[in-house]
C-alpha cells in the first residue's frame, strides 16, 4: 500500500491525517502508534475505504483512491481483512456460523464455505469450539474468531486497530503470536496500538501519528518496490531505528492539546 500527500478533513475542527506519506511493502508488519485522536483509525479506515482523501491518493494491491467506484471497492475488500478492538461477533451465530457470514455475504459457493471456515479454524486453534457461541468464549478467544473471521478469503492485508486493547496480558500474548504467525505466510499486517511495551518488545517497523501527522517512521530507509506488493522488506525493522524514538504515551501529550480528529472508535467493515 502506499499513502502519497494524503490528507483527510471533517467539516468540523483540524484535519484527522495531514499530509502523510508512507508504503507498505507485501509481507511487512507494521505497528501503528499514537494517542487517542491521532489519525490511527483514520489511516485503517482510508485503507478500506470507508473514509476517502480530502487530498492525496492511497494506493491499496493496485487499486487507487483517484479512481473507485463500487465495484472497485468491494474487488479491494475481498483482498483485505479487519480485525477491530470489541470483536464484533453476531453473537446469535456460533463461532463457525461468524466465520461463514464472511463468505456468504460475498456469495462463496456453499460446498467451499465448510472446508474454508474449518481451515481458519485451526489456523487460529479453535477446531474444537466452532460450535461454541461468543458468550461461550473468553476474550481472547472471541478475538480469535474475529481474526479467523478475517482471514477466510486469504487476504493480501489484515488490518488490526487496536485487537489487544480488551484482553488480559495472557491473551494479549496469545493473541500477538497468531498475528506474527499469519504474517510469517506473507500476509500483510497493519497492527495498530496503544501497548508501548509490545512495540518495544518486537522489532517491527513503526509509523507514529501525533495530531494528525506521521511524525516517526522506523523504516523510512527501507526504499518502496516498483510494485509494493511484489517485493517485502526483508525482515523486521533495524533496532537502533526503533530505539531512535519510540510512540508517544497518552501521558506525554499535554492535557489541553485538542484531538485532531474525531475519536478512534474503529467503524464496521462491510
Amino acid at each position: 500500500m502506499r499513502f502519497t500527500h494524503v490528507t483527510k478533513r471533517y467539516p468540523k475542527g483540524g484535519p484527522a491525517i495531514d499530509d502523510v506519506s508512507f508504503h507498505v511493502n507485501r509481507g511487512e508488519f507494521v505497528f501503528l502508534t499514537g494517542p487517542s485522536g491521532a489519525g490511527k483509525s483514520t489511516i485503517l479506515k482510508m485503507v478500506y475505504v470507508e473514509e476517502r482523501p480530502s487530498a492525496g491518493e492511497v494506493k491499496v494491491a493496485g487499486f487507487s483512491s483517484a479512481a473507485m467506484g463500487a465495484g472497485t471497492v468491494s474487488k479491494l475488500r475481498r483482498r483485505l481483512g479487519v480485525v477491530f478492538q470489541d470483536f464484533r461477533l453476531l453473537e446469535d451465530r456460533t463461532a463457525e456460523q461468524n466465520v461463514a457470514f464472511a463468505l456468504e455475504v460475498i456469495g462463496t459457493p456453499e460446498s467451499a464455505v465448510a472446508p474454508k471456515v474449518a481451515r481458519v479454524l485451526t489456523q487460529v486453534g479453535l477446531a474444537g469450539k466452532s460450535t461454541a457461541f461468543p458468550h461461550e468464549l473468553s476474550g481472547g478467544e472471541q478475538q480469535r474468531v474475529a481474526i479467523a473471521r478475517a482471514l477466510v478469503n486469504d487476504p493480501l492485508v489484515l488490518l488490526a486497530d487496536e485487537p489487544t486493547g480488551n484482553l488480559d496480558e495472557r491473551a494479549t500474548r496469545g493473541v500477538f503470536q497468531l498475528l506474527r504467525e499469519i504474517n510469517a505466510t506473507g500476509t500483510a499486517v497493519m497492527m495498530a496500538t496503544h501497548d508501548l511495551s509490545l512495540v518495544k518488545a518486537h522489532r517491527y517497523r513503526t509509523l507514529e501519528m501525533h495530531r494528525g501527522k506521521l511524525v516517526f517512521d522506523s523504516g523510512a530507509e527501507f526504499p518502496a518496490s516498483a510494485d509494493e506488493f511484489d517485493t517485502a522488506v526483508p525482515g523486521p525493522a533495524p533496532e537502533p531505528a526503533l530505539q531512535g524514538r519510540l510512540p508517544l504515551a497518552d501521558a506525554e501529550r499535554p492535557a489541553d492539546a485538542p484531538d485532531a480528529a474525531p475519536a478512534d472508535g474503529a467503524a464496521e467493515a462491510p
